[in-house]
């Protein structure tokens, strides 16, 4: 997950690595809830998609909000390469992110509160990296799954952009885009640091709340 001379630019269609047709081997079940991993999901279960730096910590972060979450998974998206490996995302030349999958009960917990999980559990300001972890696949990213998340998630840009600046962190470069395909990492991501507790977590947020929930108007 460390990563230095790393491509900071995402890569033109014709450069991006061609991919392959199938998707790669994951795991079948959720090391922790004990759930098959892929869908189809329950009827009334909805997905998100986040990325926030290195997928293994940030995965761990939606997993532990606890009633509400049916599955979390990493893997890939917001590129253009099919069906990538690790190892090929790493390289900067499929365009993907590094991001998690959030299949959760809207009946039980708000996109809101898993917005809010996003925001504060990195920091959104420091565009292709996310801490010492440097690449085009550890920026932010919210990738929206229907008009409502896309509303929402602007809203909370606008009102958690107002509280980073009003102590002195610089403008949020998460990009926020309609969700592409979702393509699941290796079996041994899956819930990396549940299967590895002392593993590596380069993850960590500004220390600022975001607003959203509180009342507080983002306008």
């Amino acid at each position: 997950m460390f990563g230095f001379k790393k491509r900071l630019t995402l890569p033109a269609a014709a450069e991006a690595l061609p991919g392959r047709t199938t998707p790669i081997p994951t795991a079948k079940n959720h090391f922790v809830l004990h759930r098959p991993l892929q869908p189809p999901y329950p009827q009334g279960i909805e997905t998100a998609i986040f990325g926030l730096g290195c997928f293994w910590g940030a995965e761990r972060k939606f997993w532990q909000l606890g009633e509400g979450i049916h599955v979390t998974a990493v893997g890939y998206s917001g590129g253009v390469t099919p069906n990538p490996t690790y190892e090929e995302t790493c390289t900067g030349l499929t365009g993907h992110n590094e991001v998690v999958l959030v299949a959760y009960d809207p009946a039980k917990i708000s996109y809101e509160t898993l917005l809010k999980t996003f925001w504060e559990a990195h920091d959104p300001t420091q565009g292709m990296r996310q801490g010492n972890d440097i690449g085009t696949q550890y920026r932010s990213g919210v990738y929206t799954n229907s008009p409502e998340q896309e509303k929402a998630a602007q809203a909370a840009k606008l009102a958690y952009g107002k509280a980073l600046a009003a102590k002195g962190l610089g403008p949020i470069t998460t990009e926020i885009l309609p969700a592409g395909p979702f393509y699941f990492a290796e079996d041994y991501h899956q819930q990396y640091l549940a299967k590895n507790p002392a593993g590596y977590c380069g993850l960590g947020g500004t220390g600022v709340a975001c607003p959203i929930g509180t009342g507080i108007a983002a306008e």
